[in-house]
């Protein structure tokens, strides 16, 4: 087939991801921009953001508990807007569960850190580059300064706190995002901090110029096959029981003959 969609512009770490996981997906997400309803844990994870980014956009010292609560009420009307609220079939228990949710992971987060002492030097930090003929983009959720002067990534995590030992993804799009530092401000964070604030927990890893690159070799060989697949107008199903565990494109894999596992 030939696309009639433009191939995106530039590649981040989610899109990477996706791609890592199967061609396809990448296809249905970037290329062909099939909507991809939220679930639950998807719109609790933006709601949770939203309390956090903008709890930082406040000077330091007014980083409250009480200031973080004052926007769970205002992510109800920017967060479960109309579509939202139809893909998770939102009622008033759905709503209340998730508000209460929220109030936890506050109080958790509040036992891990205080705000009011972070030195931060980007919220939703937006950095773009091309390294290798490939452009990438990332929005950081937290760039901080610790007490050495080091940089450091912060990236707030919702879900299941990963296994001792530490999948190879689990740092993946974070080390990403320590080479679109690198190569945009010029220096490179010394550790990342993934914040599991639905736990209370935090799992941190420095960051060393083998990983760099290997990420930038893992990007750029990425993005010259997304390319000779776009040309050939055919990216290929890899399925798996975890790719296609979490993927909003099941039925579409199916309706086109690709075996979709069950599990």
């Amino acid at each position: 087939m030939e696309f009639t969609q433009p191939l995106p512009k530039s590649l981040s770490p989610s899109r990477l991801a996706d791609f890592q996981a199967c061609p396809r997906r990448y296809q249905h997400a970037s290329i062909e921009r099939i909507p991809q309803p939220a679930t639950y844990a998807t719109a609790k994870g933006r709601f949770v953001h939203y309390v956090f980014e903008n709890l930082f956009l406040l000077p330091a010292l007014e980083r409250t508990v009480e200031k973080a609560r004052e926007y769970v009420e205002p992510a109800v009307e920017v967060i479960l807007d109309e579509q939202v609220r139809i893909d998770i079939a939102l009622d008033d228990a759905m709503l209340e569960k998730l508000l209460g949710e929220t109030h936890q992971i506050i109080d958790a987060y509040f036992a891990m850190e205080d705000p009011r002492t972070v030195t931060s030097e980007g919220i939703e930090l937006r950095l773009g580059v091309t390294v290798d003929e490939t452009p990438l983009f990332g929005i950081l959720d937290r760039l901080d300064r610790d007490a050495e002067g080091n940089l450091v990534i912060v990236d707030y995590k919702t879900g299941a706190l990963p296994n001792r030992n530490f999948d190879s993804q689990t740092f993946a799009n974070a080390e990403l995002y320590a080479l679109l530092c690198q190569e945009k401000l010029g220096e490179t964070p010394s550790k990342i901090r993934l914040l599991y604030v639905s736990h209370g927990q935090s799992v941190e890893r420095n960051v060393t110029d083998v990983v760099i690159k290997a990420r930038s070799s893992a990007a750029s060989s990425a993005w010259k096959k997304i390319q000779r697949y776009y040309a050939d107008g055919d990216f290929p199903a890899t399925p798996s029981p975890n790719s296609c565990r979490f993927c909003a494109f099941k039925d579409n894999c199916r309706a086109n003959g690709v075996p979709v596992p069950v599990r």
